[in-house]
């Protein structure tokens, strides 16, 4: 019976035509666990028909909660280049409304709205040699989604692909991944894990993505166009390191899986910092009764140094944590590579190796 099914299947593609999502509803087919709490859910037409989109693309779903009508958006994990079915890949949430109620209530054999495909975050807006994806958590799905059409395409392309997870367990699609990677070489996939599992042994990347991680992973990341996808504070960490080592964020290209785009003028005006090197800033040391005036690409360390001070040191890649000090007003510019704790930063705390001044400041040293 599956034999006869595929042959159909494949008879299907040179009669019917594409999806139409104003007259189709989509049937799921099939339901796969990919983590303790992400599943993948497969959807075809009832009369096969064949679906067309972009890699990175999503689709809007339409679900029936409560007796409500709930509209929900999700990129398509799946690749265009095998066109008998889509897929989503959803990440359950008690506090996520529709993605739980898919987990707990969606099976084989039911139907639902969907519309679409839509979305300008694909690879083929932005062609190139070299990619690099980075993505966070459930972010992965675009770019699983390019990786696979880039491999089906059986072509050279040079992929260096950075998935962030809160442990190894939670790496979605991790053997698919390291499958390709190992097929072709040009696909190189590395891993960026908060913690490791409880009981088992971790070899990769351990703690939050970070520019000394991203130039060991990607040494020629500077050459590439750079895909990122996931929640809003990790995309704003990539951004910063980005923007710090001077990247071309022409090169940049990001969407939030909360907030897919569908236009060009709906992309949002990130309000990131950009340090300027002709700016100037003063930065006072309470205790020491010393103060200096210096660039905002200079660092706290910096100006500590040219009053004579030495503020202990190791690494000076806000690795370590030794150079931290208290700030006692004014805004400074952080970027470090896992010296500090969040709650060490909200009682005041910055590494001084790694801080800009923005404007006046006065550090407790």
């Amino acid at each position: 019976m599956a034999d006869m099914a595929v042959k159909q299947a494949i008879r299907d593609l040179n009669t019917t035509t594409p999806w139409d999502s104003h007259s189709q509803m989509l049937e799921c087919v099939m339901i796969l666990q990919d983590t303790h709490d992400v599943k993948t859910f497969c959807f075809q037409t009832t009369d096969n028909s064949w679906f067309r989109y972009l890699p990175g693309q999503f689709i809007t779903i339409e679900l029936e909660i409560d007796g409500k009508p709930v509209l929900r958006t999700y990129t398509l994990s799946s690749s265009p280049s095998r066109p008998l079915s889509i897929s989503i890949t959803v990440k359950a949430n008690k506090d996520g409304y529709a993605s739980q109620w898919l987990h707990d209530n969606l099976k084989e054999g039911d139907k639902i709205k969907a519309h679409g495909p839509a979305g300008l975050f694909t690879l083929h807006n932005h062609l190139a040699d070299k990619y690099l994806f980075i993505s966070g958590g459930a972010g992965i799905t675009p770019t699983l989604s390019m990786t696979r059409w880039l491999f089906d395409q059986g072509t050279h392309t040079d992929v260096h692909f950075i998935h962030c997870a809160r442990t190894p367990s939670d790496i979605i699609a991790r053997r698919e991944l390291e499958s390709m990677s190992a097929r072709v070489s040009d696909i190189k996939v590395a891993y960026a894990c908060e913690e490791p599992d409880p009981y088992g042994a971790w070899t990769g990347y351990t703690g939050r993505l970070n520019q000394l991680m991203l130039e060991l992973i990607s040494p020629d990341y500077q050459d590439r166009e750079i895909f990122c996808c996931g929640p809003g504070p990790f995309m704003q960490a990539v951004r910063d390191i980005l923007n710090t080592a001077g990247f071309n964020m022409d090169q940049y290209h990001e969407e939030s899986f909360e907030a897919p785009i569908t236009d060009e003028e709906d992309r949002p005006d990130h309000d990131d910092v950009i340090i300027d090197d002709d700016a100037k800033s003063s930065v006072s040391f309470q205790r020491s009764k010393k103060d200096t005036r210096v660039q905002e690409s200079d660092t706290i360390l910096t100006a500590a140094k040219k009053t004579g001070l030495h503020i202990p040191s190791a690494c000076q890649f806000g690795v370590c944590g030794t150079c931290k000090v208290k700030k006692v007003s004014g805004e400074v510019h952080m970027m470090h590579n896992g010296g500090i704790t969040q709650e060490q930063i909200d009682d005041g705390y910055v590494l001084a190796c790694c801080s800009n001044p923005l404007g006046d400041v006065v550090i407790d040293f």
